[in-house]
C-alpha cells in the first residue's frame, strides 16, 4: 500500500526568485532558505511523485479540476524571466483521484489538452506551480506531477477531497509528496498591493499559531470574515491539503515568516510519524450543522422570510406568501425597496434588490428579491437545493434616496450611494466588507453603471436597515 511521505505549505511568490526579482529577492532570504530545505527534505523523503495544489489554475465552483495535458510545461515569461519548465504527467493517479473523490460525492476532472482547447481553458502550469518546481529542480527532484487546482467548494468538502487524494496514493501503492502552494495575506501593510486590512496580520499569525500546534480543525473553522478581509490565497489549498492528512500523526514545523512586501510568505514542513492520529473528517461536518442550527437560531424575521422563500422556490417551486401574525405585520403594512445577499464561504453567492419598491408591501419585496438572489443574478449560477444549508443571509430595507452635492456628503458606513449620468445608473449599499472609503464606494458604483472616469455624473444617498 502507497503513502504520502511528505506534506508541506510553500509560498509561491516570483519576486522570490532571483531572475525575477532581482535584488529585491535579497528581502525574502529567509524564505529562499526555507524553500531550499524544504525541497531537501522532499528529496530526502522518497517520494516518488509530486501532488501539488494551486490556487491559481482552473478553479470552478462545483469542482476540482485537476491539469491533464500530456506534458505539463509552463515559463515565468511574464515575470521577465527566462525560466521554463517541463515534467511528465500521472493520469493513472489522475483517474484514480478522481475516483476516490466521485466516492465521496465530489467532482473531479480532468482538463486534458481537448477540453481546454473547447473551453479555452490554458493548461500551462501557473506560477502558483512554477515557483516551487523551481526549488525541487535545485534539489535535483525530476519527479512526475500531479497539477491540482484549488475549488470554491465549501471547505469541509476540500478537505474531504483531500482525503480522496490520500486514498488515491494508498490505491496506486506510490510514495507521495503533497505540496499545498499558497500565499497568506496580500493586505500586511498600507503598501501592498491588494491595500491595508488589519485582519491581515491577525490572520497570518492566528494561521502560524494553528498550523504549529496541529489544530488543523482550528484552520478550516477560522473566522471566515477574517480570512477574506487579510486578503490570502493560500487557505483553500492548505485545507485541500489537510485533507489529505486526516487521521495521520505528524510533525509540524513552521520553516519561516515573513512579509516584507506587504504580503505574508509561510514556509511550513509536516513529516509524518507513522502513528495514527484521530480523524476530524466526520466532526466538521456535525460542525458546519451545529453553526447552520446556531445561526437560524438568531436570525432577524426579515432573514428568515428571506430563507423560507428561497427554500421553497428551490425545493417545491413554489413562491411563498408573507405570514399575516403579529410577527411579519409590520412588515405588510409598508412599502420600501430591498435588498436581499446571500453568502457561502463567505464569498458572495447573489444579490438582487430594487432601490424603490416594486411590491404590495415590504414582505412581499423580501420574497420576491431573495428568489431573484437565489436564480437570477447573472454573476452566478442558481443556487442549488445541496447549497442551502450553507447559504448566510441579509435583508437590507432601503430608506428613499435623496439627491447630494458630492462625495463630501457621504459615509461610507452609514450611506449607500447611487451615481448616475444620463441613462446609466449605479448602486452600492453601505458598509460592505473591504470598501473603506467613499472614493472606492463611488469608483465601484460608477463601474457597475458603465460609466467612464472623469464622466460626470449625479449623485445620490440612501440608509439602510440592515438585517441578519
Amino acid at each position: 500500500m502507497g503513502n504520502i511521505v511528505f506534506y508541506g505549505l510553500a509560498p509561491h511568490p516570483p519576486i522570490l526568485l532571483p531572475e525575477v526579482g532581482g535584488r529585491e529577492s535579497e528581502k525574502v532570504n529567509s524564505t529562499f532558505s526555507s524553500m531550499e530545505e524544504f525541497a531537501g527534505r522532499v528529496a530526502a523523503s522518497g517520494a516518488e511523485i509530486l501532488v501539488i495544489i494551486s490556487p491559481h489554475g482552473s478553479v470552478f465552483s462545483d469542482g476540482v479540476a485537476i491539469n491533464g495535458s500530456k506534458i505539463l510545461s509552463g515559463d515565468l515569461r511574464m515575470f521577465r524571466a527566462d525560466l521554463e519548465f517541463e515534467y511528465n504527467n500521472d493520469h493513472e493517479m489522475i483517474q484514480e483521484i478522481i475516483e476516490q473523490a466521485r466516492q465521496v460525492g465530489i467532482t473531479a476532472v480532468e482538463i486534458d489538452d481537448g477540453l481546454a482547447g473547447e473551453y479555452g481553458i490554458s493548461v500551462k502550469l501557473d506560477h502558483g506551480v512554477l515557483v516551487p518546481i523551481y526549488f525541487f529542480n535545485r534539489a535535483g527532484i525530476d519527479l512526475p506531477i500531479v497539477s491540482i487546482s484549488m475549488s470554491m467548494l465549501p471547505f469541509e468538502e476540500l478537505y474531504m477531497f483531500g482525503f480522496a487524494v490520500k486514498k488515491a496514493v494508498e490505491t496506486r501503492g506510490c510514495k507521495a509528496a503533497v505540496v499545498a502552494s499558497g500565499d497568506m495575506s496580500h493586505r500586511l501593510t498600507r503598501e501592498a498591493p491588494a491595500g491595508y486590512s488589519p485582519e491581515g496580520e491577525l490572520f497570518d499569525r492566528k494561521i502560524v499559531e494553528l498550523l504549529k500546534n496541529k489544530d488543523f480543525r482550528g484552520v478550516i473553522n477560522i473566522d471566515r470574515n477574517m480570512a477574506e478581509s487579510a486578503g490570502e490565497c493560500g487557505l483553500r489549498t492548505l485545507i485541500m491539503m489537510l485533507g489529505a492528512m486526516d487521521g495521520e500523526d505528524v510533525d509540524a514545523e513552521v520553516l519561516s515568516y515573513e512579509g516584507p512586501f506587504g504580503v505574508g510568505y509561510l514556509v511550513a514542513a509536516f513529516t509524518p510519524t507513522g502513528r495514527p492520529a484521530e480523524g476530524i473528517l466526520a466532526q466538521l461536518f456535525e460542525d458546519r450543522r451545529e453553526k447552520t442550527v446556531n445561526r437560524r437560531k438568531g436570525e432577524s424575521i426579515p432573514v428568515t422570510l428571506a430563507r423560507n422563500a428561497l427554500e421553497a422556490y428551490v425545493k417545491k417551486g413554489r413562491r411563498i406568501v408573507p405570514d399575516t401574525d403579529e410577527d411579519t405585520g409590520l412588515l405588510l403594512e409598508e412599502q420600501a425597496g430591498v435588498f436581499v445577499s446571500l453568502k457561502k464561504q463567505g464569498q458572495l453567492r447573489g444579490c438582487i434588490g430594487t432601490v424603490m419598491p416594486t411590491t404590495d408591501n415590504i414582505g412581499q419585496e423580501i420574497v420576491q428579491n431573495a428568489i431573484s438572489a437565489g436564480t437570477r443574478d447573472p454573476r452566478f449560477n442558481p443556487v442549488r437545493e445541496d447549497e442551502l444549508d450553507e447559504l448566510v443571509y441579509s435583508v437590507d430595507i432601503l430608506r428613499p434616496p435623496e439627491r447630494i452635492q458630492g462625495p463630501d456628503q457621504l459615509d461610507v458606513k452609514r450611506y449607500g450611494v447611487i451615481v448616475r449620468s444620463g441613462r446609466k445608473s449605479g448602486l452600492l449599499l453601505p458598509n460592505l466588507e473591504g470598501i473603506n472609503t467613499v472614493e472606492e464606494q463611488v469608483e465601484i458604483a460608477r463601474q457597475k453603471a458603465g460609466i467612464s472616469p472623469g464622466e460626470p455624473v449625479e449623485l445620490e444617498r440612501f440608509e439602510v436597515i440592515r438585517y441578519y
